[in-house]
């Protein structure tokens, strides 16, 4: 529509073209990348607020809640198709209030609505439809709908709120009444020797015997249940769990679930076989993937370990480091609106880079068919063997080349877009990695970018003593931070103190702990060792909004806040001899036990938690510095034992349990096998250290 003319001669807006304008400034100043993405659609959107739902009240109409993610493929599809839609807009803004939600950033309203999609259709997933009433009490509950059917949907829902209001409430009290229930915690169950046993076999039977992983299409990586199975292995010696774990493991490492040219996982692959990715790349995932793959080579020495490992690793200090030395939350499935155009490769654009020859030899090397493993005779890059493995020739100096080529030619591409919030608990997971790969595997630069995230996040994420949930640009949201936030960044600041010795990571670990024990634990009611997702006292208006608070102790694509807790209060104790934190983190282990005992692929963080319970706390402090110091360290951060534990620095240094009372030997370095902090005699050689703790595990 064409702007007016004033007398003036300057361009008057026209009433339409203002209200698209304030509309788009609604959004336009959020801090998540994803709610930016719709500032310009028609559709009137509020973020989730107060004042979203009293206009409701206001207005006295629904709400349509909208929850999605930047990387998400199928909710960029729904925007095109309806939120960029004035048809849809016309419907939506006169019969509701539209708000829009980014799932990472409020997990919280993620979590209670989707329990409630779970409870209404048996399935859930993103984008998330859900419509409410104004006190946010969901009476329709769905995923993707195409135009048409959403068109439908809310023109048939404002009619029947027009007409048949009391049936409405009536479904919303019943749909609240089943979603209280699903997110209500669950009477504790002590998890036992056998309780990881039967889920050990429980794995072996769901294991898919041909392309590894486990269940069928779409595959996902199980990250946490593969760390189960590892620490399994390493407290038992258990060969069944290490095959499961190298059967998955070398799959996706070989598949197109991997980035064969630049490192790093895509969310999960839509086939059996890992053959074609939904290509979103999130923290979380290679953050949780770069740990098992680092501890699956501790257990076996195995090249293709430590190579993914390494690669994951540069992938997230390379692709998602940000500015302020946190690391970006995920980078988008689409490109210009098209699943993986970045990532796919037809064998003439092969030729093109590569040149006949070597374009012929990389294409049998990466799976590149005539007629593609995607769409339109483009394949997804697999390596199903090494170079080498395939013609008998040393190949590692030609792929070097090759990768090298194919990499330079792809970054000239269209890149897929990057949400560079920082969250906190994955960050948490970053760092864990970054300090437990490059301890392990000699790599001080990821232990250095992981000392740099932990320093950004508590300087600018905690604010008087209490975590926010993302930042963006160094600016900090609003949005305060959930159980996993605090116990996956504690876990972090754990795996940090023992790949550096430095106390401040312990204390800081500490202090988040007992703050989430004291926002997140139970009532007396619900028992001793139970953590919600949300604060029992949130700190203004939009946190206290949810119908219900939420619980859960099953993990999805990252450990849950019961879990996350349960895990880093473990380690917490372990290193600092601490009763009170080792019993909690008994009572938490527990409270998740029915999951770990009725379905263990909901339960892997869990049961690695119940791993190192079971193998310790085995606790090695190490005294003394230079080389001597560092080869008896090497040892120590060789064992695959799931309960140890590890301290290195001076005698007595201050704020390290572990060390006080630990002398040198002779003047010499020492290393101190401990018990619950009760120490066999010091030793002094690296080959005395690893007898000591080859004896643990026998």
């Amino acid at each position: 529509m064409a702007a007016a003319k004033t007398a003036g001669g300057q361009a008057r807006r026209t009433g339409r073209t203002s209200y698209l304008e304030a509309m788009a400034n609604r959004l336009a100043q959020a801090l998540s990348p994803y709610l930016r993405q719709h500032a310009d659609n028609p559709v009137d959107w509020w973020e989730w607020s107060e004042a979203a739902f009293a206009e409701a009240s206001r207005r006295d109409v629904p709400v349509l809640l909208s929850v999605g993610y930047a990387a998400c493929h199928w909710c960029h599809v729904m925007a095109h198709e309806s939120f960029e839609s004035h048809e849809v807009a016309a419907v939506a803004n006169t019969g509701f209030v539209a708000i829009k939600v980014d799932r990472e950033e409020r997990p919280d309203v993620d979590a209670v609505y989707m329990a409630a999609t779970v409870a209404l259709t048996g399935s859930g997933g993103w984008p998330m439809t859900v419509l409410l009433t104004p006190d946010r009490e969901p009476f329709w509950c769905g995923t993707y709908l195409p135009r048409a059917q959403l068109l439908g949907l809310l023109e048939a829902a404002a009619a029947a709120w027009a007409d048949r209001r009391a049936a409405i409430h009536t479904s919303s009290a019943q749909i609240m009444a089943a979603v209280r229930s699903r997110v209500a915690p669950s009477a504790a169950e002590p998890i036992t020797r056998h309780t990881v046993a039967e889920a050990v076999t429980w794995l072996e039977r769901s294991a898919d015997p041909v392309h590894g992983g486990f269940g069928r299409a779409p595959k996902f990586p199980s990250a946490m249940v593969l760390e189960f199975l590892l620490r399994h292995h390493g407290r038992t010696g258990s060969p069944a769990a290490l095959g499961l774990v190298e059967d998955a493991a070398t799959a996706m490492a070989r598949g197109g679930i991997y980035d064969q040219l630049a490192g790093g996982f895509a969310r999960y692959a839509v086939d059996a076989g890992w053959v074609v990715p939904h290509f979103e790349k999130m923290l979380y995932d290679n953050a949780l993937l770069a740990r098992v793959y680092a501890h699956w080579w501790r257990a076996t020495l195995s090249p293709l370990a430590s190579r993914i490992a390494i690669e994951t690793c540069e992938f997230i200090i390379r692709e998602l480091g940000t500015a302020n030395g946190g690391f970006a939350a995920s980078l988008d499935a689409d490109t210009d609106g098209v699943e993986g155009l970045t990532y796919l490769w037809s064998r003439a654009e092969l030729v093109e880079v590569l040149g006949a020859t070597d374009a012929a030899r990389a294409a049998e090397v990466l799976s590149v068919t005539a007629e593609g493993t995607f769409e339109d005779g483009r394949s997804t890059l697999q390596m199903r063997a090494d170079p080498g493995d395939l013609d008998g020739s040393d190949g590692a100096i030609w792929w070097s080349q090759v990768r090298s080529r194919l990499a330079a030619a792809r970054a000239t591409r269209p890149q897929p877009a990057r949400d560079d919030k920082v969250v906190t608990s994955w960050n948490g997971l970053a760092i864990a990695a970054l300090a437990d790969v490059g301890a392990l595997l000699g790599r001080p630069d990821f232990v250095a970018a992981a000392r740099a995230a932990a320093e950004g996040l508590l300087a600018r994420h905690l604010v008087d003593g209490r975590l926010r949930r993302v930042s963006r640009g160094g600016m900090l949201g609003s949005a305060q931070g959930c159980a996993d936030d605090y116990g996956n960044l504690a876990e972090g600041l754990l795996a940090l103190t023992q790949a550096t010795g430095e106390a401040r990571w312990l204390a800081a670990a500490g202090g988040l702990l007992d703050t989430a024990v004291e926002l997140f634990g139970g009532d007396g009611d619900d028992g001793v060792g139970t953590f919600f997702d949300t604060a029992a006292t949130p700190l203004d208006g939009a946190d206290g909004l949810l119908p219900t608070r939420p619980h859960s102790c099953a993990d999805n694509a990252e450990p849950s806040g019961q879990a996350s807790l349960a895990v880093a209060l473990l380690g917490y104790a372990a290193l600092t001899g601490s009763t009170r934190h080792a019993e909690l983190a008994d009572a938490a282990l527990a409270v998740a036990g029915s999951v770990a005992a009725g379905d263990p692929r909901f339960a892997g963080w869990t049961l690695a938690g119940a791993e190192a319970r079971l193998a310790g706390p085995v606790q090695v402090a190490i005294v003394g510095a230079g080389q001597a110091a560092q080869a008896l360290r090497l040892v120590a951060v060789a064992s695959a034992s799931p309960g140890l534990v590890l301290m290195s620095g001076l005698p007595d240094a201050p704020g390290v349990p572990l060390l006080a009372g630990r002398p040198l030997v002779a003047g010499a370095p020492a290393a101190y096998v401990c018990r619950g902090f009760v120490c066999d005699r010091p030793v002094t050689e690296p080959a005395d250290l690893a007898a000591v703790l080859q004896r643990l595990g026998e």
